[in-house]
């Protein structure tokens, strides 16, 4: 299980505890949620970084393609994995 999925699986078990419950094979769950984050993080940070503009340097590029990612990585993560908490779920 990749990072994604421990981190959705750790949320999903304190913040939406009825819905957690029904997963059948939580590890399994998590194990495919996380790789499916993963690639769909992946496919959006190519779409947000475009195509290199002419003359960009190294660091250029890598501030762009750091850009793309973290935002790719907030949709995801608020799509797939830190979905909003259930009533009455742990607030401690």
């Amino acid at each position: 299980m990749n990072h994604y999925g421990s981190m959705a699986q750790r949320h999903w078990a304190k913040w939406l505890p009825s819905r957690y419950l029904m997963i059948e094979d939580p590890d399994s769950f998590f194990s495919d949620l996380g790789s499916q984050a993963s690639d769909r993080i992946a496919e959006l940070t190519d779409r947000f970084a475009g195509d290199p503009p002419p003359g960009e340097g190294y660091l250029d590029r890598v501030g762009r393609l750091g850009q793309a990612r973290r935002q790719a990585e907030e949709i995801v993560l608020h799509e797939m994995i830190l979905l909003e908490p259930e009533l009455g779920a742990d607030q401690d």
